[in-house]
């Protein structure tokens, strides 16, 4: 039982009259009877207590519990009529029982015709969703069903489809939306729970990359993927390095496949030396008259701010790379006996 926090809390003596009107109300231990169950009530917390009660009563009977909640429930409305401050503690059987039935689910999808057709659709408020998304209602002796109209561009059927799934769903109505009409997973933008995905950040790149109308829009993107600090690239690197380390620090005896991943940061760490120079040469493509000493001395990506970034990169430096050399290719099939592990 809990009090009611808008009054003044019960004293223990209030507390204990109305433990022992609850267990008689429900016949737990019925005032007078020797018999009755063995209880307690704990007060361990303000404003609540706790009844604790056995249901075999002392005489080897055992107690039935049957509409025990409405005979306790109906002795704290009493209660709370007599002290005025005093919540029911146990919800209306009849109220927290939800009878309705499940909303079937909505499926949307593309049937072998090629139409984009909604089914499930039993009641107006889903009717009405759908039809603002921009699907007709067709009935029939199999029940209702939403169409796109025929006409609609095939580029705006994914559109329309995702967009009166997300109404759907808002409402609180489930949906099975096909792969095929789904935008986000159709772009690759986002993942079924609406994150962006860095695969989308890159298609984002490409995309700029392949409308490109000049040596300049290429620059400007390709900055984003090869600069030393910042790039794609660069992530990547830190990224191969990271599960090749964290896989000797759960298992040292997996060593060969933490191999595996640092190798592959290498390839990329010589990736970015060979393109350091790279955009340099695009920018200059953008304009043919410049000067090329001028391009070489303003540029963030020479050969010797390349060497300087990987001579400072930590996971460059623990495999000995120095500056101004150029990166070895390590090959795990190479002469020799296979090193135990690399070291670090």
């Amino acid at each position: 039982m809990r009090s009611d926090p808008r009054h003044p809390d019960l004293s223990d003596a209030q507390w204990a009259d109305v433990a022992r009107r609850l267990v008689t109300a429900t016949g737990l231990a019925p005032e007078g009877d020797p018999d009755g169950c063995r209880w307690a009530a704990i007060r361990n917390l303000d404003r609540s207590v706790h009844i604790v009660a056995t249901v075999v009563r002392e005489d080897g009977g055992v107690h039935g519990t049957y509409r025990d909640a409405f005979h306790a429930q109906a002795e704290c409305n009493r209660i709370a009529a007599a002290l005025g401050h005093l919540t029911r503690s146990v919800p209306s059987v009849t109220t927290a029982k939800d009878y309705r039935m499940p909303a079937p689910v909505i499926t949307i999808g593309i049937e072998p015709s090629g139409s984009v057709v909604a089914k499930g659709s039993s009641d107006d408020l889903s009717a009405a969703l759908l039809k603002h998304a921009g699907f007709q209602e067709k009935a029939g002796w199999y029940g209702r069903r939403h169409r796109l109209p025929i006409t609609t561009a095939p580029a705006d059927r994914a559109a329309i489809a995702t967009h009166s799934a997300e109404m759907l769903r808002a409402a609180r109505y489930g949906v099975d939306l096909d792969p095929r009409l789904d935008t986000d997973l159709l772009t690759g933008r986002t993942d079924r729970h609406g994150l962006a995905t860095p695969g989308g950040k890159i298609l984002q790149l490409t995309d700029q990359i392949r409308g490109a109308t000049d040596f300049g829009e290429v620059a400007e993107v390709l900055d984003q993927l090869v600069d030393p600090d910042y790039g794609v690239l660069a992530r990547v690197h830190e990224a191969m390095e990271a599960v090749s380390e964290q896989i000797t620090d759960l298992d040292p005896e997996q060593f060969e496949l933490s191999d595996r991943f640092g190798f592959a940061g290498d390839s990329i760490s010589a990736a970015l030396g060979e393109l350091g120079g790279a955009l340099d040469e695009v920018q200059r493509a953008r304009s043919p008259q410049a000067p090329a000493h001028t391009a070489l001395a303003t540029s963030r990506y020479s050969a010797a701010a390349t060497d300087a970034a990987r001579a400072t990169s930590p996971a460059v430096t623990a495999r000995g790379v120095t500056a101004g050399a150029p990166p070895a290719s390590v090959s795990p099939t190479a002469a020799g006996p296979r090193p135990t592990g690399r070291a670090r």
